[in-house]
């Protein structure tokens, strides 16, 4: 219940977990904002209101393998494994034979994007810096040669084990995937649990050029740099130009047609874009851009890029790209740590305000599922909106009729100039542009 909670906090479309609670009569294990999946020794958790296409796939492993292909709505697929390696129990007895390992994993690894997650119980320093003695790790580590995976934990504890008054940790929870998808995964994990096991957070961010050509950078210009004192000159120029351009375009009024409308909207944006771009600097935002990018960061992406080619070429092992990347991680990590750390230092009167709202559950929260008078019960996003809106605007009974409003409201009145001018004007030039680039600080 602990990793489900913390699921909704941190918006996790997907929860796996592994040797959950083996359930007994009169007692059930639910939760109000996800499907639980159950397999024998793994159970998944699909949160309820998920933009996310979920499909369960049967590749063996006899409840020990759970195996998920995902459809984003941008038509992008991955699949999802979760995995729970370990003896069969039977009647409280552990006997011969893991289970996991009888699936069909040819079938299993046959995706290109694919990210396998689950307790392996396995022991090796080829993931684990502190391994213990190493045991039970000859099936993981054929299937990372077999097919060049890597593991995604940055060498962090996931599990933690009490005997004889003394406590060690190790590591036997983590994700393996394919090199091109480990770049774009961003893993925590977080020990503060009632288990001895760590409950392992892992974010993707898809790039830009993945699936449909959609940009999750946002291109921009300096515009402040142009109304600076030092661009003065230029600023002139350019105000001067645009108003020479836009001068000779005609003038809409309310007997202009749709498609008059429509092609001066096309004129403005081509023509306001191409503008901006001879006469204003052009920026991006993307990794770079955070405050939290140092030199020595860029330094050692330039030093993983080059160990990345030099594997592809044999001049390099598994073990050392592996390496670079972990450190990389790292000191990403680090950097974030040590930059959220000086803001907390420093915060002063409404700052301290702003570091309790980055602090606090965003607004993306799972509501419980919702029932309507007649009993129907609402649990994903569309049901729950469609009882809403019925709830707070019923239909009329039949034989009633409404009350016709003797006098319109403000939209009987024409709009004037004045009136367009005030809604463009007091948008906030903090909102995020549209593909366009064109966002309220440029207009």
């Amino acid at each position: 219940m602990m990793a489900l909670e913390r699921g909704i906090v941190w918006g996790a479309d997907v929860v796996m977990l592994q040797e959950q609670y083996v359930e007994r009569v009169g007692y059930n294990i639910s939760h109000p904002g996800y499907r639980l999946i159950r397999g024998g020794r793994t159970m998944t958790a699909v949160r309820r209101d998920t933009h996310l296409e979920f499909s369960e796939v049967d590749k063996g492993g006899d409840g020990y393998v759970q195996v998920f292909d995902i459809r984003y709505q941008s038509g992008r697929k991955m699949r999802l494994v979760n995995v729970y390696d370990q003896l069969r129990q039977e009647g409280g007895v552990r006997s011969q034979g893991r289970p996991a390992q009888t699936a069909r994993w040819n079938e299993i690894m046959g995706q290109d994007k694919i990210l396998p997650r689950g307790d392996w119980n396995a022991h090796s320093d080829g993931w684990d810096p502190q391994c213990p003695p190493e045991r039970d790790a000859n099936f993981l580590e054929n299937l990372m040669d077999e097919y060049d995976l890597i593991d995604v934990t940055d060498g962090e504890e996931t599990h933690s084990n009490t005997r004889n008054g003394e406590t060690s940790r190790s590591l036997i929870e983590f994700f393996v995937t394919k090199a091109s998808l480990a770049d774009r995964l961003e893993t925590s994990a977080d020990l503060a649990t009632t288990s001895d096991h760590a409950i392992v957070c892992a974010q993707l961010r898809w790039d830009e050029g993945e699936g449909p050509k959609v940009s999750r950078k946002i291109p921009g210009w300096d515009i402040d740099g142009l109304k600076s004192e030092e661009e003065e000159e230029n600023y002139k120029q350019a105000k001067k130009e645009w108003e020479d351009k836009s001068s000779k375009r005609p003038v809409l009024n309310e007997k202009s047609s749709g498609d008059e409308l429509q092609r001066e909207a096309e004129w403005i944006q081509r023509n306001f874009v191409n503008h901006l771009n001879r006469c204003c600097k052009k920026v991006k935002v993307c990794a770079r851009s955070k405050r939290w990018w140092t030199a020595e960061i860029a330094q050692n992406r330039k030093i993983l890029g080059s160990m990345k080619r030099a594997r592809n070429k044999g001049e390099a092992s598994q073990q050392q790209d592996r390496k670079q990347r972990s450190n990389l991680r790292r000191m990403i990590r680090q950097s974030k740590t040590d930059m959220w750390r000086k803001f907390l230092t420093s915060a002063t009167r409404d700052q301290v305000w702003q570091a309790l709202r980055y602090m606090k559950p965003g607004g993306q929260q799972t509501t419980k599922a919702l029932r309507s008078r007649m009993g129907v019960v609402a649990e994903s996003w569309e049901e729950k909106a469609e009882l809403m809106k019925e709830e707070a605007f019923p239909k009329p009974l039949k034989g009633v009729e409404r009350k016709a409003q003797d006098e319109g409201g403000e939209m009987r009145k024409k709009i004037t100039d004045e009136d367009i001018r005030e809604a463009l004007f007091n948008q906030s030039i903090q909102m995020a542009p549209c593909p366009d680039r064109l966002g309220f600080k440029a207009i």
